[in-house]
């Protein structure tokens, strides 16, 4: 049960980040330059949420016990 509990809460943690960048991506059409804008994402805390999220859905998909037994 709590595997599932852990993928949805990196699920939502994933969903979080990439909303995040794809609002600041808005910030570019105003003069911002690339290395601008990702010196400001590296800055922002809630852009670590997707990496994270990606993490915590990848380690609880490899930890999840199968049910085979060999």
């Amino acid at each position: 049960m709590w595997y599932i509990f852990w993928f949805l809460i990196g699920f939502g943690f994933t969903t979080a980040g990439g909303v995040t960048l794809l609002v600041y991506l808005n910030i570019i059409p105003i003069g911002v330059t690339l290395a601008e804008f990702f010196i400001f994402i590296l800055h922002r805390p809630e852009s670590y949420l997707l990496p994270i999220g990606v993490v915590i859905i990848l380690v609880t998909a490899y930890v999840y016990p199968s049910k085979s037994k060999d």
